[in-house]
């Protein structure tokens, strides 16, 4: 539902709007307010306009999220169609920078790169989700970590004020990056070496196969669900406790990866958060492993 936003905003502004269409798992309730930025200044003016006590979320993707049915109070700021700048930005003979706006998806930057005769970020292709939840969570695969190339970031905070930051700033682990309170990322610069072989700019290529092969694509899930414990893999403990195809409501542990759950037959959020604790306590149960998740659980019960 439309509603009446401030003159200085061009993008498009929402009332109750629905969240399910907006995450890969296709759940999760409405958003009190809900904004498509057109580009970065639009998205400064509406962070601007807000009052100071008003909830803000940002969604890229939304692969990486569990938004509960009972939906998001306050904005949520959609950036996937507004921040989508990708430009190499420093150009050398043995490495190049890239700039890539929140927006932008992994596997758009790891094609760019690859176009640009650079090695590095072939695994950003293994990624379901976009710049900005990249440098939020960490975001790693096939070996391969975001901020293991991360020169600067921008972020912006509640009162508009763009900030140029350095790793050093955070707090960074294992699909975990703790940042400033009411900061949120708005770009990166990533720097990755040169690479004249041709064969390896076929990786991208390889990796999406791989990825096809061996995760449910083509089915609503948000990637995987569970951080691997140390030393081990949780699709490996999970499988162990013979929960694959296991059900709650139309929510489904996937047959083809264990740490995947599947959105298999019009599930709630409420079913796929019951089978995520269920999974959680039976492998604890079993192997003495309590796993942790990957996604992040947000929103209001219905």
């Amino acid at each position: 539902m439309s509603v009446a936003k401030p003159e200085s905003l061009r993008g498009k502004l929402l009332r109750q709007e629905s969240l399910a269409r907006y995450t890969s798992w296709r759940v999760g309730g409405v958003a009190e307010r809900f904004f498509q930025p057109l580009d970065r200044q639009d998205l400064l003016q509406m962070i601007a306009s807000l009052p100071a006590a008003e909830p803000v979320f940002f969604i890229g993707l939304g692969s990486n999220i569990l938004i509960r049915d009972g939906g998001i109070k306050g904005t949520v700021i959609h950036l996937q169609r507004g921040l989508t700048t990708l430009r190499v930005e420093n150009e050398q003979a043995d490495q190049s920078v890239i700039y890539a706006e929140a927006g932008v998806s992994s596997s758009q930057l790891a094609r760019f790169a690859a176009k640009q005769g650079l090695t590095g970020a072939e695994f950003f292709a293994g990624i379901p989700g976009t710049v900005g939840g990249a440098l939020a969570m960490n975001a790693g695969a096939f070996g391969s970590e975001t901020w293991q190339f991360v020169e600067a970031v921008e972020t912006v905070d509640r009162d508009a004020v763009v900030h140029n930051r350095y790793p050093k700033e955070f707090e960074i682990a294992y699909r975990s990056v703790k940042r400033p309170d009411n900061e949120w990322f708005l770009a990166a610069y990533y720097c990755f070496k040169r690479d004249t072989d041709v064969a390896n700019r076929e990786r991208v290529r390889e990796l999406l196969n791989k990825r096809s092969a061996t995760q449910p694509i083509g089915s609503y899930s948000c990637g995987s669900v569970f951080r691997n414990p140390p030393g081990d893999h949780a699709a490996r403990l999970i499988e162990s406790c013979g929960l694959k195809g296991y059900r709650i409501g139309g929510a489904e542990v996937s047959e083809k990866h264990a740490n995947f759950i599947i959105n298999a037959a019009q599930a709630s959020a409420k079913d796929i958060e019951q089978l995520i604790k269920h999974v959680q306590s039976t492998v604890e149960a079993q192997t003495n492993v309590k796993l942790q998740t990957e996604v992040i659980i947000v929103g209001e019960p219905q």
